[in-house]
């Protein structure tokens, strides 16, 4: 499998030239890349999350994008959490962000024989590799809603999925 450039390469916000139309001639993006994302809301699902007296916010300082994987390396890492210290009921962790932008990258092969086998920059829109969310300044990234006694293992488990985001993050109390 090939090796995942670095968040670094794909940090800046820019203009999604990523058309996913549902008529196939007029797609610019062929194919669009599985997110690994498995859930957005975890926790009591049943139960919305601004029906919890504490609802606290995972806040990005910086407009910046965010890979698809990273956003589920955060959602696993706090909910692990949440689930050992309060159990499976009784909070409601909720994405706010979603990977609609897919991530090019026009490969430039070197070593032997590569002239005859590199476009260079003629052809180079590239091919999807990946998808990322468009995240901008002061955006919630992660919305937890919980019961006011949970409030430092809240504090807690958004911490953890701070440290997983490619971003400075500020944990904000909501309401409560």
């Amino acid at each position: 499998m090939a090796k995942i450039r670095k968040a670094v390469a794909y940090r800046k916000l820019e203009r999604p030239y990523t058309r996913i139309s549902k008529f196939r001639e007029k797609n610019y993006v062929r194919v669009r890349p599985h997110s690994v994302i498995s859930r957005f809301d975890n926790g009591e699902t049943k139960k919305d999350v601004y029906l919890y007296p504490l609802v606290v916010d995972l806040i990005s300082k910086k407009a910046l994008q965010i890979r698809h994987n990273a956003i589920e390396s955060a959602r696993q890492t706090s909910n692990r959490l949440l689930e050992k210290e309060i159990g499976k009921t009784g909070w409601h962790l909720k994405i706010r962000v979603y990977p609609h932008h897919v991530l090019r990258e026009n490969p430039l092969a070197s070593g032997a024989g590569a002239d005859r086998m590199s476009t260079g920059m003629q052809a180079s829109f590239g091919k999807p590799i990946s998808s990322a969310a468009q995240v901008h300044e002061g955006q919630p990234v992660m919305t937890l809603g919980i019961t006011k006694d949970k409030f430092e293992v809240a504090k807690k488990a958004l911490r953890r999925a701070a440290s997983k985001l490619p971003c400075t993050c500020q944990i904000v109390v909501a309401r409560s």
